[in-house]
């Protein structure tokens, strides 16, 4: 009996050290993995090559002395990206057991399917007038050795659009090179795509195919002022308002150099916009008004016309009111050079 009792004691204390072992061992972080590396390479993704597990991207290198070389990438720690296969990147991360959780992405170049890649300009790099961009295309990217490329503001407003021409024979199926320089007037918005689309003479939408790239730009401003008013400027000697242009304050503002300061001013005016500080020195403005808008202007020989819309005819009433509103737009305008006199049409607005 004794000797039973010690064997089931033995057998108990074997099994707890056993278990124990294997409880410490399986707290252990990573036990077998090795520990995680720094990484930090260039090359190409691709996915869904042979041996490639499904819908996973990989980056595919070279180093000196060696042939090609993968990484499975984790790419759950970073924004979404539109990645093409084949696409060169910039990839930093941690690499353990031949996967890389990736902390950064950087595309170096535009590329689409095998068929265009873009080597100047980089996806969203400052673009300024004259814009070379160069790179390559298959052949079939071509026809009668050139394809169109279209500069877009981020409004999707064509800024202009010329031929890319081939630089070596076009009619082949490998890789040509292409350049094109694009003149173009800086647009008001700060960002804008390239598009570099095949050219496909059968016409058919199943043929057409485009490589976008988004490009940023510099944004030149110029100063402006925009007329408000202050009753409080705007009195005689007894106190009565005098509803002259002697209550209009100049509030200055930055626009974007455009081809029609005039209208982006006198549009930015109608918005009504004021500073805090503006309305706390009692400047003040009644717009904007209720479907009340600019749609175009006219200088010739001095004369400015300005084309207004005021379905809701906002701009009746006091002859005070109304007054003051078309001075606040007068003045604004007269501080163009060139602007002599300021008209506007249709005639009946502005009436008391």
């Amino acid at each position: 009996m004794r000797t039973k009792n010690i064997l089931v004691i033995v057998i108990s204390s074997t099994i707890i050290v056993v278990a124990l072992l294997f409880g410490f061992r399986s707290l252990a972080p990573n036990g077998d993995q090795p520990s995680p590396v720094n990484f930090t390479q260039e090359g190409n993704v691709v996915r869904d090559n042979p041996g490639f597990k499904p819908g996973v991207w990989y980056l595919v290198y070279e180093q000196s002395g060696s042939s090609a070389l993968t990484k499975e990438l984790d790419l759950a720690d970073i924004a979404p990206l539109p990645l093409q296969n084949g696409e060169q990147v910039h990839v930093e991360g941690r690499e353990r057991a031949g996967v890389v959780k990736v902390t950064s992405l950087q595309i170096l170049n535009g590329y689409y399917d095998d068929l265009i890649w873009v080597e100047a300009p980089l996806p969203d790099q400052i673009v300024a007038s004259p814009l070379l961009i160069t790179g390559q295309a298959r052949g079939n990217w071509y026809f009668e050795a050139s394809f169109p490329v279209t500069l877009l503001d981020a409004n999707g407003k064509v800024l202009v659009q010329k031929p890319a021409q081939a630089q070596g024979d076009w009619m082949t199926a490998e890789y040509v090179p292409f350049s094109i320089t694009l003149d173009f007037i800086n647009p008001a918005t700060d960002t804008g795509t390239l598009i570099l689309h095949n050219d496909n003479p059968s016409g058919l939408p199943e043929n057409d195919k485009e490589l976008r790239l988004p490009v940023r730009f510099t944004v030149a401003s110029q100063t402006v002022s925009l007329y408000y008013y202050n009753a409080e400027n705007d009195k005689d000697a007894s106190g009565n308002i005098l509803c002259s242009s002697q209550g209009l304050v100049p509030a200055q503002r930055q626009i974007p150099v455009s081809q029609t300061p005039i209208q982006d001013t006198i549009n930015l005016l109608l918005q009504g916009q004021l500073t805090a500080t503006e309305r706390s020195a009692g400047v003040t403005t009644e717009y904007p008004l209720s479907g009340f808008t600019l749609q175009g202007a006219n200088l010739r020989n001095g004369d400015l016309t300005l084309d207004f819309s005021d379905p809701e005819n906002k701009t009746g009433g006091g002859s005070c009111r109304v007054g003051i509103l078309w001075k606040q737009i007068e003045a604004t305008a007269q501080q163009f050079p060139g602007v002599n006199q300021v008209k506007f049409i249709p005639e009946f607005l502005f009436q008391p």
